[in-house]
């Protein structure tokens, strides 16, 4: 990771934060997403330096059971921010229980995405109330192979880490002393309980050697990423639309 000041990267999004809601809401709120992960972590604790401790949410959305959800407990004490536990299985469950396919299978892409867009119309809905702008916690290695589920954790009103990396991630939350089990956590996709790296077939030392530094991996993982990369540029774009001449 070439030329990486976690110190000046840090301040810079820190004010970038405060940038932003001076512009989008001064008296609002921000309203994070909490997974007991690196990423959702780190969003929560710049949004704290940056606004202070009363203007951060953060909420907690299992699914049923969850069995990390210590780690998502241990950060918003730790922060000591407002947060809310909010159980998304009945509504995970009412959707996939009453959908009228009269025959046809439920996907697995269908229920392994489903989640994560339920989280994140649970996370406007306690936006909407509290006067709130949601936190994307998305980071550019995972956005780069597309391992974000669109109107789901791709979703948000602003992001911090889209630009950055797992590994400038995981730096920037050492930089603000946020304990190693929640920085150093083995990244899991919250979804079908398999690790991130498991799920991607590669690690993401060499996801972000090769982003950053172009360094290149073996030929079969190279070829992965650039696959997955191309096939997923469409989740990072706006919606194609029409254009209307006279």
């Amino acid at each position: 990771m070439s030329n990486f000041d976690v110190k000046k990267v840090t301040n810079d999004c820190v004010q970038w934060i405060k940038d932003f809601f001076e512009k989008n809401g001064k008296d609002c709120m921000a309203v994070v997403g909490i997974s007991g992960g690196k990423d959702s972590s780190v969003v929560a604790a710049l949004c704290v330096e940056a606004l202070g401790k009363d203007r951060v949410i953060g909420v907690l959305m299992p699914n049923g059971e969850q069995s990390d959800i210590d780690m998502a407990r241990k950060l918003v004490e730790f922060l000591d921010i407002r947060n809310f536990e909010v159980n998304i299985k009945d509504a995970v469950c009412g959707v996939l229980n009453n959908l009228p396919f009269n025959g046809y299978d439920i996907s697995e892409q269908t229920a392994t995405n489903l989640p994560a867009r339920i989280r994140m119309t649970t996370l406007y809905a306690v936006s909407q109330s509290m006067n709130g702008r949601v936190a994307n916690t998305c980071n550019l290695s995972e956005d780069w192979v597309g391992y974000a589920t669109r109107y789901g954790d791709a979703a948000g009103d602003f992001s911090p880490l889209s630009q950055l990396t797992v590994t400038e991630v995981k730096a920037i939350g050492r930089e603000l002393g946020l304990p190693s089990e929640l920085v150093d956590k083995t990244p899991t996709d919250g979804l079908c309980g398999k690790t991130d790296e498991d799920n991607l077939g590669f690690t993401y030392a060499e996801l972000d050697a090769y982003i950053r530094d172009g360094i290149e991996p073996s030929k079969k993982v190279k070829a992965k990423i650039d696959s997955m990369h191309e096939k997923n540029l469409f989740k990072l774009q706006p919606m194609p639309s029409f254009v209307y001449q006279m």
